[in-house]
């Protein structure tokens, strides 16, 4: 069993998801498949199929989230100068002079626009326990790329 890093915001988050699954959605989809089931032949029931499906969905998430809960483990912000999750690490492309902050984070919580990667992504696994200074070696189809790491906060 993996563990899975979320910040103490995305915990709540999850949390409050899962709630709203258990308590409103299975009531509305349980309404939903009565009302399908009032109207007859079932086998030819557009409507309580996709109860059914809806269904199928929701309990999915329910089990989904219900696992990254057991699993996971609260990020605070790292301040050191080893890279963890919750570092914010500013990186330069060799052969470029251009700067990216990136955020490692748990894979629950990427996102592209805000510069968040998870920490098992080819960057995020290869900063993972580096240092100022250090470099970072990502694989890619069109060869090596290499990013040297400007500051660790």
């Amino acid at each position: 069993m993996s563990t899975e890093y979320v910040s103490a915001e995305r915990l709540v988050e999850l949390k409050e998801e899962l709630n709203t699954l258990k308590t409103i959605e299975r009531k509305k989809i349980a309404e939903q498949l009565e009302y399908a089931k009032s109207l007859g032949d079932l086998s030819e029931n557009a409507e309580y199929h996709e109860a059914r499906e809806a269904q199928v969905t929701v309990e999915d998430r329910i089990e989904y989230l219900e696992d990254i809960l057991k699993r996971a483990i609260i990020v605070q912000a790292k301040g050191g100068s080893i890279i963890d999750v919750g570092s914010t690490v500013v990186v330069e492309r060799e052969g470029t002079k251009a700067e990216q902050t990136v955020v490692i984070v748990g894979s629950e919580e990427i996102n592209a626009t805000q510069g968040k990667i998870s920490n098992t992504s080819p960057l995020g696994s290869q900063l993972i326990g580096k240092k100022k200074g250090d470099t970072a070696i990502i694989s890619t189809p069109r060869g090596d790329v290499t990013y040297r790491i400007i500051t660790v906060q």
